[in-house]
């Protein structure tokens, strides 16, 4: 029986969490028969439709490979399940060259009660896509935000090709393990412009995680970004600051001008998504990524991502 993508869309907008993994399943089927019913399913999740931007916090999780990511998401899972919110985690994984699916499976590293109705997790392959995120995760962000309290995208590793997580989140939290040399890394890598919060894991090494948090600390005044938290936090026993960082994402949250990023959010996704489905190829029929972009800013804020990517491909397709 195909999926409804309005009936998923509304019992979303109705609080529904049941309709999670029939979302997930939705928006990673790549044939063109699902590609109207994942437009409907978004349609049905729209501000227009909601009357607001959709309530859930979308929280961004980056950070090199071996940072402990999965390890930290499963302590803020249990934080943020503690404070009584419901939670949805997309977790990006590498692609295995066989199969084309999820390699290391992160859901099966992240710890969760697989009985607790208000917790969601699905990984989810990169596939051949550059950004860290899979094609799929933003249009599952943007659904799952209208029910969940809470939706995490922990992408696939960090560099300077895999930023596009900050182009779906509302808050970005990057890991940073100690003694490692990242800190110098991301004043190289540009990395420095995207967090919100950084975080410093393995806080019980000691003094190695109090020199990785000077560092940053200061790379981040040097870079005039002294408004971003950064937290030291250890997610082995005794665990430690989690809370802390849990009221940063929030505090951050509420200083955030949500319709603005989400309307940013939603052209990116556009832009995105368009790229993928017509290639550079189609990128120049619309004159390039910066007239494509201004021609997105004069389309009507309210616009899910399927109608702002039918508006470029008219564009695309009108002689000038």
């Amino acid at each position: 029986m195909p999926l409804d993508g309005a009936e998923l869309g509304s019992r979303l907008r109705h609080g529904d969490l049941s309709a999670a993994p029939a979302v997930l399943n939705l928006v990673e089927n790549r044939t063109p028969a699902a590609r109207e019913e994942i437009a409907r399913l978004l349609r049905e999740v729209s501000p227009a439709q909601l009357g607001r931007e959709a309530p859930g916090h979308v929280v961004g999780i980056t950070g090199p490979p071996g940072a402990g990511k999965s390890t930290l998401l499963s302590e803020l899972v249990r934080e943020w399940r503690s404070r009584d919110r419901s939670v949805a985690v997309l977790a990006v994984d590498p692609s295995s060259r066989r199969s084309g699916g999820s390699l290391l499976g992160d859901r099966a590293r992240i710890t969760f009660d697989p009985t607790d109705p208000r917790t969601f997790i699905r990984s989810t392959a990169a596939g051949e896509r550059l950004g860290g995120l899979a094609p799929a995760t933003r249009a599952a962000a943007h659904a799952l935000a209208a029910a969940f309290d809470v939706v995490v995208i922990e992408t696939v590793g960090v560099g300077q090709s895999e930023t596009e997580v900050s182009e779906v989140a509302d808050t970005i939290a990057v890991i940073v393990q100690p003694g490692s040399g990242d800190a110098l890394q991301f004043l190289k890598s540009g990395i420095m412009e995207i967090p919100d919060v950084l975080v410093v894991t393995k806080a019980d090494l000691g003094s190695i995680a109090l020199r990785a948090r000077r560092d940053l600390s200061a790379a981040l005044r040097s870079a005039g970004s002294r408004d971003t938290a950064v937290v030291a936090v250890s997610s082995i026993a005794p665990v430690v600051g989690i809370d802390t960082l849990v009221d940063a994402l929030d505090e951050h949250r509420g200083r955030l001008d949500v319709p603005s990023r989400r309307l940013a959010a939603r052209r990116a996704s556009a832009l995105a998504d368009f790229t993928v489905e017509h290639g550079e190829r189609g990128v120049r029929a619309l004159g390039g990524r910066r007239p494509a972009q201004r021609f997105l800013d004069d389309q009507d804020p309210g616009a899910d991502v399927p109608a702002l990517v039918a508006a470029l491909e008219s564009r695309a397709e009108t002689p000038r």
